[in-house]
């Protein structure tokens, strides 16, 4: 269901542009949405409107919401809701945001393939994330530096995962950020003692421990997911 909310989106969208660019849809935001699902969607929606055309760029939540507020994309991606700051910047300039929920995303804790690692608290996790703790023998692991991978500041990913799993406080100093999910799985992928936040991989925090509330009756989505938030489309109304 929420895929036909996705296409009406983009019906909407482009029934909104102006006959100069009738033909081109402008997309900005997340990374969770635009690396894969949006441009697949797209191309099933251009074979049923072969006219239109889309720009695709997928360089954190925070762009998107921004494009939207300055009228620089149709649609904006996002993995987290607009802020109260971000909804008043848009009101200021004559615009409402509307949101659509086009997806349930859920997070968990990656960690490379060869680490012994079975489990964590949230404690741990908090005190990873953080830098309170370093290495890995202090969780219960072979000695080594934790690398702790994150995207980059203007990822809804980023400051949902601070807000859930690191009570407001800093990512580590040490902590290396990147622009995009399959960055970072590819070097956690070839660092035994790479760590990082992702999604649709095994989490390895115990269902007991799960962040957040429970996922939507109805969603799909296993009732022990560890952290589920809203993946929205932005559109101005």
């Amino acid at each position: 269901m929420k895929i036909k909310y996705l296409a009406a989106v983009f019906a909407l969208a482009s029934t909104g542009l102006s006959s100069a660019n009738a033909d081109r849809l402008v997309i900005k935001g997340s990374d969770t949405l635009g690396a894969k699902l949006v441009p697949q969607l797209a191309e099933q929606f251009k074979a049923q409107h072969p006219g239109t055309t889309f720009d695709i760029a997928a360089e954190g939540s925070t762009t998107g919401i921004a494009a939207i507020i300055d009228g620089t994309a149709e649609i904006g991606m996002s993995s987290r809701r607009a802020k109260t700051s971000e909804v008043g910047a848009a009101t200021a300039k004559g615009k409402h945001m509307k949101p659509t929920i086009v997806a349930y995303d859920g997070l968990g804790v990656i960690v490379n393939a060869s680490n012994p690692i079975k489990g964590l608290t949230k404690k741990q996790v908090e005190q990873i994330f953080t830098g309170d703790v370093t290495d890995w023998s202090a969780v219960g692991g072979s000695g080594g530096k934790i690398s702790i991978y994150t995207r980059n500041t203007s990822s809804g990913t980023y400051s949902d995962w601070k807000e859930l799993a690191m009570k407001k406080r800093d990512y580590a100093g040490s902590s290396q950020k990147m622009a995009g999910h399959e960055q970072i799985a590819a070097e956690v992928g070839k660092n035994p003692n790479g760590m990082r936040v992702g999604g649709q991989r095994t989490l390895i925090i115990p269902p007991s421990l799960a962040y957040g509330n429970s996922p939507p009756s109805g969603s799909g989505i296993p009732r022990n997911a560890s952290l589920v938030f809203d993946v929205e489309l932005l559109d101005v109304r």
